[in-house]
């Protein structure tokens, strides 16, 4: 598989080693304003639809004349006040508006947020897809999935490689992030150079040796550049990101401290450095490691399959022998570090895991710092996980987790080394894009040059300077089950609704000659009050909803809708006065 991808990927992009010369001599002037009497000045444009003012669904549509291509295309986690949706992903109608214009996908690196919309996109229109071995790897596992590997163009790439998207060179450059084989991008076209980060930081001893290319980020900052357009998700944090290898030293003194306990690391999947600092000091202290959690072990299968992890032979053993050995000889690394409801580590804290019962003799680290929104969750499980005996160790109080992306002096050393005439921060909430734009006035871009965007705005980018060049559309498509787009705004209302209030069905029979009443009405409650000690309300009810009737049939009133309303208002205002709840009401009306 190795080889049949690197095939691939030779023939979608060509070597910059070759092309490195001519490249510099071809894009040295496209960020200089053309004086030229009568030439048109060239624009670029950008459009977010998604991964701003939100936590994923990172996608953004870059276009000159007649060419367009995409940034990544992940997904979101629904929240709290989204009953029963599995997966929000953003809105493709502009993407498939302009079909006969998208000349590719480049993604970033293999995190859900920046690869998880994927699928679904390529089962609505064919687009090439480019990215870097390990990237290339997990979404051959989704496509795989949603049984669209084979009609999927997948292209491998590697740090240095021009891909060629229509009138777009876009160069591939090599970043530091918390997967391997993470990667940013210099984009040239006429009207000139934007750089993109992707998710970064600047590490200077990662675990696989291979530091930022910030030689790269300088020669294309002298060569001069457009706009720059950067991570922010740690732009209110000062000062530098820790280096992973810090992590390492941490697990190393905390599982000397576990003893003869079992041990338990939850971390997200993706972080394949951090498994194999697990598997490494695992491997020094004599235990075997077991995964758990789907996610997890198919990231290991295909990080191991690429060469990405180092598995000692040996090392690993299946979840069903881990009693076959005694505790101090166990490691468990399992998902679950953000308290997802249905993870691994939340079904054990809530004694709902088949396989694994935790109790006194168990030492858990939580090896991730809760995203924005989700620390009530983490923190309900650290508090079950602490119920049943376990000692639990999370972010707070050791060194067991440092970001993947970079701090406010690393951002502002991207803005020193490229020297953006414009510049755009992406990637986080509202917060951090302000930040971002306070950091880049402190290195001396002026003010009218930074834009603050949203989802759904588009820019345009010249030399003569960056405006808004409208809206698109954009927004939020659920996923529930095997239905996209089939729940929205006004399904999730109802389930709202539901949840908080309860339901009353009012059932009734008419004959459809005389209208008189024949049968009911009946009061049904669910989730409203509980029937058996609200007798006496359910028969008030009752009776309201026979007057109601009453009323429609004196006066006349056959049709359907009228009578609904009429039961509906009578019925809501009893209750409300009664309860100060307002239920959904369902009114049925048969005729016979």
């Amino acid at each position: 598989m190795q080889n049949k991808k690197e095939t691939t990927g030779d023939l979608a992009v060509k070597d910059v080693k070759e092309k490195n010369n001519s490249n510099e001599r071809k894009y040295r002037s496209n960020n200089r304003p053309n004086n030229k009497k009568g030439k048109k000045t060239e624009s670029v444009k950008i459009s977010f639809l998604g991964g701003l003012n939100e936590v994923g669904k990172n996608i953004t549509l870059i276009e000159y004349e007649n060419d367009m291509f995409l940034i990544d295309c992940g997904l979101a986690f629904p929240d709290q006040d989204m009953p029963g949706v599995d997966l929000v992903l953003p809105d493709f109608t502009y993407i498939e508006r302009n079909a006969d214009k998208i000349r590719g996908i480049l993604i970033t690196h293999g995190h859900e947020d920046h690869i998880g919309g994927l699928a679904y996109l390529l089962k609505i229109m064919k687009i090439p897809v480019y990215g870097t071995r390990l990237t290339i790897g997990l979404i051959e596992g989704k496509l795989k999935e949603h049984r669209i590997l084979d009609k999927s163009i997948l292209n491998v790439v590697k740090p240095g490689d021009h891909v060629k998207l229509g009138k777009f060179d876009v160069e591939m450059i090599h970043v530091n992030h918390s997967i391997p084989d993470a990667l940013a991008f210099a984009i040239r076209c006429g009207a000139g150079t934007i750089v993109h980060t992707g998710d970064f930081k600047i590490d200077s001893t990662p675990i696989d040796g291979d530091i930022i290319n910030l030689s790269r980020f300088a020669q294309i900052g002298e060569e001069g550049v457009l706009c720059l357009m950067s991570d922010s998700t740690n732009a209110e944090r000062p000062g530098y990101t820790e280096s992973e290898k810090k992590v390492g030293e941490s697990f190393e003194l905390l599982f000397k401290k576990a003893g003869n306990r079992r041990i338990v690391v939850a971390t997200f999947a993706s972080n394949i450095h951090r498994v194999q600092q697990i598997m490494d000091v695992a491997k020094g202290l004599g235990r075997k490691v077991a995964i758990i959690g789907r996610s997890l072990e198919n990231v290991v299968s295909i990080s191991k399959e690429l060469g990405y992890l180092n598995i000692p032979e040996g090392l690993l053993i299946p979840i069903d022998m881990i009693n076959r050995y005694t505790p101090e000889d166990v490691v468990l690394i399992t998902t679950g570090s953000q308290g997802e409801p249905m993870s691994a580590l939340s079904r054990m804290a809530f004694s709902d895991h088949r396989k694994v019962a935790i109790g006194p003799n168990d030492y858990v680290i939580i090896s991730a710092t809760p995203i924005p929104g989700n620390e009530k969750m983490v923190n309900r499980v650290i508090n079950e996980l602490m119920k049943l005996g376990a000692q639990v160790v999370y972010e707070k109080m050791y060194e067991v987790h440092v970001s993947g992306h970079a701090c406010q002096e690393e951002l502002k050393l991207m803005m020193g080394l490229t020297k953006p005439k414009y510049f755009i921060p992406v990637h986080g909430e509202q917060k951090h894009l302000a930040k971002h734009a306070m950091l880049a006035e402190t290195m001396g871009i002026d003010k009218k040059n930074i834009v603050v965007p949203d989802i759904g705005k588009k820019f345009e980018l010249s030399s003569k300077g960056i405006k808004s060049a409208g809206s698109v559309p954009a927004g939020r498509v659920f996923v529930d089950g095997y239905g996209v787009g089939d729940v929205g705004s006004i399904v999730l209302r109802d389930r709202k609704h539901l949840a908080q209030d309860g339901l009353i069905i009012i059932v009734a029979t008419i004959d459809n000659a005389s209208g008189q009443i024949l049968a009911g009405p009946d009061v049904v409650s669910r989730g409203f009050v509980y029937v058996r000690e609200s007798e006496a309300l359910m028969e008030e009810a009752r009776g309201v909803a026979q007057g109601a009737l009453d009323f429609c049939v004196d006066n006349g009133i056959r049709e359907w809708s009228t009578i609904k309303t009429k039961l509906r208002d009578e019925v809501s205002h009893l209750l409300y006065e009664r309860t100060k709840r307002s239920p959904m009401i369902l009114p049925i009306i048969m005729e016979v």
